[in-house]
């Protein structure tokens, strides 16, 4: 049995690079024991003056276009490089079970086993916008460990797959050939939000394909974004490593040029972060407060057709507030 660890173990742990404390810091805060919840509040708070080094990238994608390859080729130019990268990957939790696959260590062979490299898989649960509902603390943990780079992995391309630009510097939208079916899937909000677009797969003989799609993708991008930044959009193939040294490049551009730009978007992502921990506060004291049974009693109410989900809302709202 793993001793139990407090504050100043946590502390020391990270700052002595011991990864196996690294991972229970990430579990603590993950946590919903209040108990540990109290901890790892503490815990953020202590190790706060140690982040905002590392340089935050989102990847996202559609479903199949290949993002734990693309990361973990990424991943292994960052440490030939003699830079180390942590790597977050959110794994879609069943709805039906509960349970999460976590399977991202199995993804990345190689990187798995690269010293430079760490890989944290963690259940999405109910969160929405494709990251687990800790990821902003994970990643503070990571930054503060010292990790050159973080990588968040999102769960996938969906409705509100944006959350993940609220906490990253760069988001880079991994998009496959076949323009034409790829863009009926993606939701606006996400592409006015992406600061790079990548064209996987671009090996084999499909070179007409490829530019296609980057030539649509570059078009849909000019109409819809009205912020003046149109994301550059690169080809690359994960298995030959064609295009990914001008990734690499451009990313480490993009970190040299757009550092005003950067300490902007760190600024209003700390004010997102605190209305989501509003949301949540507000939805778990308002089930604690209205209690389990009397919301399982009105839910019957709206399946069984004898109230409608406004009224029950309203209702429930009314109860909170006396």
């Amino acid at each position: 049995m793993s001793k139990t660890l407090g504050l100043d173990d946590y502390l020391k742990g990270i700052k002595n690079k011991d990864r196996t404390i690294l991972s229970r810091a990430i579990t603590l805060v993950e946590s919903t024991n209040p108990d540990h919840q109290k901890l790892s509040q503490e815990l953020i708070k202590a190790i706060l003056p140690q982040t905002g080094t590392s340089k935050r990238i989102g990847v996202s994608g559609t479903p199949g276009v290949g993002k734990s390859t693309f990361i973990e080729a990424f991943g292994k130019i960052l440490t030939s490089q003699n830079k180390s990268v942590a790597v977050l990957a959110v794994d879609p939790t069943s709805k039906v079970s509960g349970g999460s696959i976590l399977g991202d260590k199995t993804r990345m062979n190689e990187l798995a086993i690269d010293p430079m490299a760490y890989i944290r898989p963690s259940p999405s649960g109910e969160n929405l916008g494709g990251v687990a509902k800790r990821t902003r603390e994970a990643l503070l943990l990571c930054e503060a460990f010292g990790f050159d780079y973080v990588l968040v992995e999102t769960v996938g391309v969906g409705q509100s797959e944006t959350t993940v630009s609220q906490m990253v510097d760069l988001f880079v939208m991994l998009l496959q050939p076949g323009a034409g079916d790829d863009l009926q899937g993606i939701k606006r909000g996400i592409l006015e939000v992406v600061d790079m677009v990548v064209v996987t797969k671009d090996d084999g003989d499909q070179q007409k394909i490829i530019q296609k799609a980057k030539h649509d993708y570059q078009q849909a991008l000019q109409i819809l974004r009205h912020d003046g930044r149109i994301p550059p959009v690169l080809t690359c193939s994960s298995i030959t490593k064609s295009g990914l040294p001008e990734i690499y490049n451009l990313i480490e551009t993009y970190f040299i040029d757009q550092k005003d730009f950067i300490l902007e978007k760190r600024n209003k992502q700390g004010l997102d972060w605190m209305w989501q921990l509003i949301q949540d506060g507000l939805k778990d004291l308002f089930k604690e407060e209205i209690g389990q049974v009397e919301i399982h009693e009105f839910e019957s109410r709206i399946l069984s057709n004898k109230m409608t989900a406004h009224e029950v809302a309203t209702t429930l709202l009314k109860r909170l507030k006396k």
